[in-house]
């Protein structure tokens, strides 16, 4: 079993992240430099990580991919051994919450032969394929559930120096990561 950079699975959360606005917080008065400021982003947190996923997929291996060695002659003639399947994961973002779609990288989802998705509540979907771009590394999957929560599009020219960013991933399915910056 072999794992998949968690480098690239960051970064596709924190460019969604930085170009999706954060829900609005309540109006309160400026914090005091040192005063605890960590339940307003719990706040944000508690409402954005349900449309967060965990993305598993399983592939063949990377030898597959040059045609000799789909020959069974070659295979046997170059003494190599069966295919073993393998498994990967990453993150994604549910995107429209009534079709189920999830937005994903292409290197996340690209050559699977099974995706299958599971839900901060632990729910667990095969997921299908959309459409992927290899060029923009980005990929759509839909999975058939009810009761999803999805994140909209933000605007980035809303964005200023200093607002708050965060990167929020699930890539190994033992829970979620967050990473946050201002």
């Amino acid at each position: 079993m072999t794992m998949r950079s968690s480098r690239h699975i960051g970064a596709f959360a924190a460019l969604y992240f930085v170009f999706a606005p954060m829900p609005a917080m309540p109006a309160t008065p400026q914090p005091v430099i040192g005063a605890n400021t960590e339940r307003p982003l719990a706040d944000v947190l508690e409402q954005v990580t349900p449309a967060v996923v965990n993305i598993a997929v399983t592939s063949s291996s990377s030898a597959e991919t040059n045609p000799l060695y789909n020959d069974p002659f070659f295979r046997r003639y170059f003494n190599m051994p069966e295919a073993q399947p393998r498994l990967s994961a990453g993150s994604g973002v549910i995107v429209d919450a009534e079709k189920g779609l999830i937005l994903t990288n292409h290197h996340v989802v690209a050559d699977a032969s099974e995706i299958s998705v599971t839900l901060k509540d632990r729910r667990r979907f095969k997921a299908e394929l959309i459409g992927s771009d290899q060029a923009t590394d980005i990929a759509l999957i839909r999975i058939n559930a009810s009761k999803l929560t999805a994140l909209p599009f933000g605007n980035s020219d809303t964005l200023r120096v200093g607002d708050t960013v965060v990167a929020i991933g699930n890539p190994f399915g033992l829970g979620q990561t967050v990473t946050s910056v201002s």
